[in-house]
């Protein structure tokens, strides 16, 4: 739980994140430490979307709140997990194996490993081609760059992506954090994920 949240200062930073994203950009609240309880005041402060990463998390959270909020997925996917997500979300961030999406009759994006760095999820570039023949339904791509002090240090992957998007005529980019959202928009994200941004 955060015990510093109230409605009028989440709304405020959410407001600032969507103005700065404008119109065409999707701003998912990333809810993961955010309460069950907490939720009610999302509501009060406008925020659309939210985002969760566990899919007992968003079980119990959707039974509470579930009409108020368009639902979306953007941690690790397990397999077993999948059915779940799938009844209640309408989008899934970070698909990254064929067992999963076969699961999904959602649409969902890819999530792509550009730093190489294995602890990351995510596909390889040159495994993109293959996931698209073999799922119609990915509607774009989304990435985590390395941790950085900076989040100038982001912006080579998210341009990358994009990159990756545009050649396989793909819409949707989900990119960027709380770290560094604003990079990720001047590379044409079309969603980002804030949480301690809207938070703090």
């Amino acid at each position: 739980m955060l015990p510093a949240m109230n409605a009028a200062s989440i709304r405020e930073a959410y407001l600032r994140v969507r103005d700065a994203a404008g119109s065409g950009v999707t701003v998912v609240a990333a809810t993961k430490y955010v309460a069950a309880e907490q939720f009610g005041m999302l509501a009060e402060a406008g925020v659309e979307v939210v985002g969760e990463n566990r899919a007992q998390d968003l079980q119990r959270k959707h039974a509470l709140h579930g009409p108020a909020f368009r639902w979306h997925f953007i941690g690790h996917v397990q397999s077993n997990k999948a059915r779940v997500v799938d009844a209640l979300c309408e989008l899934v961030h970070s698909v990254d194996s064929d067992s999963t999406a076969q699961r999904l009759s959602i649409p969902f994006l890819l999530e792509v490993n550009l730093s190489g760095e294995p602890s990351k999820a995510g596909v390889a570039e040159h495994e993109l081609s293959g996931y698209l023949e073999r799922h119609p339904r990915i509607r774009g791509l989304m990435t985590m760059p390395p941790l950085a002090a900076a989040p100038e240090a982001s912006r080579p992957y998210f341009r990358r992506l994009r990159e990756l998007a545009a050649e396989h005529r793909l819409a949707e980019l989900s990119m960027g954090t709380s770290q560094d959202w604003r990079v990720a928009l001047e590379e044409g994200a079309t969603m980002v994920r804030v949480g301690s941004t809207l938070f703090a």
